[in-house]
């Protein structure tokens, strides 16, 4: 059983990552001080959740299929975490 979703939504889903990299791209022109990673990794996880919920289908999708896109980001945020406790603890001079 497959969902049918209607060209317009993939067109508005278009028209707002387009808007987000241009935001993303303003940001980039302005000091927040420590925000900047943090507010270009928020916009980055706006845009790619998009992409996984409609240009990859997971939005209709099964609960299996659902399940191993939560595993990957699972595993994706402890290779995450061990590379920057990795990196955080050279700077450190911890040895």
């Amino acid at each position: 059983m497959s969902h049918v979703i209607p060209r317009k939504t993939y067109y508005l889903i278009f028209a707002l990552l387009v808007v987000l990299t241009l935001v993303t791209t303003g940001v980039a022109f302005f000091d927040f001080g420590l925000m900047n990673p943090v507010i270009a990794l928020t916009i980055a996880v706006v845009k790619a959740t998009f992409v996984v919920l409609y240009f990859m289908h997971m939005r209709y999708s099964s609960r299996l299929a659902m399940i191993f896109g939560g595993a990957g980001i699972f595993w994706l945020g402890i290779l995450l975490v061990l590379t920057m406790s990795d990196y955080l603890a050279r700077g450190a001079g911890w040895y």
